[in-house]
């Protein structure tokens, strides 16, 4: 992928995250905009999600502030800008043009694949920009799966994406709840934890 970063920042050692939400949110900020400014990002304004589980996508066109509301997936054609969902069992999807010109970081556990945010994400991409759904790739990170979780959202995630006209769907197939050393869960930690941050920058050319 030309002119595009994105990256999934795990658990961070050392920092206590047996927290509600916003508690181990605010601890970790820090940790994790230190760990984007070593990978060369950290000159970029960070752009999140309010993150309700639901199927709404914001079209980010500047740096504005975040959260922004009621919204579950950030798409953007602007470069300098980083888009951030946060995660801790849920899936980050990111979504980009293969010729790195637009692309999206949707956040889409049970209920935001069940209200289908990914095609959604698809069809909003492909509107606000000249693309069809062959010109982008899709990538799913890390998120809980069977057999520590009953629903298989990952595979529904992929269906649907082969259903909205993808051809390129990628899925590392890793569990959060698996790998407790390197990710947060929820499920498995009992709603106490950490959120990893996942993000997308299309890089200044």
């Amino acid at each position: 992928m030309h002119h595009v970063a994105a990256r999934l920042i795990g658990r961070i050692p050392k920092v206590e995250v047996a927290l509600e939400r916003d508690a181990a949110m605010a601890a970790l900020a820090p940790h994790q905009f230190n760990l984007l400014r070593e990978q060369g990002l950290g000159s970029f304004p960070l752009v999140t999600a309010e993150q309700v589980h639901g199927n709404h996508v914001t079209f980010v066109g500047e740096p504005s502030a975040s959260p922004i509301p009621n919204s579950d997936g950030l798409l953007t054609g602007v470069r300098g800008i980083t888009l951030g969902i946060s995660v801790a069992d849920c899936a980050p999807v990111w979504l980009v043009a293969k010729d790195g010109s637009a692309g999206g970081l949707l956040h889409s556990g049970k209920k935001g694949t069940e209200l289908g945010i990914v095609p959604e994400g698809i069809r909003s991409l492909c509107s606000m920009t000249t693309l069809s759904p062959k010109d982008l790739i899709l990538v799913i990170g890390p998120c809980i799966r069977p057999p520590c979780y009953e629903v298989d959202f990952a595979a529904e995630i992929r269906r649907q994406a082969h259903e909205a006209g993808m051809t390129d769907i990628l899925d590392e197939c890793i569990c959060t709840a698996c790998h407790p050393e390197r990710y947060y869960s929820y499920r498995r930690e009992l709603g106490l934890t950490g959120r990893m941050l996942a993000t997308l920058t299309l890089l200044p050319r």
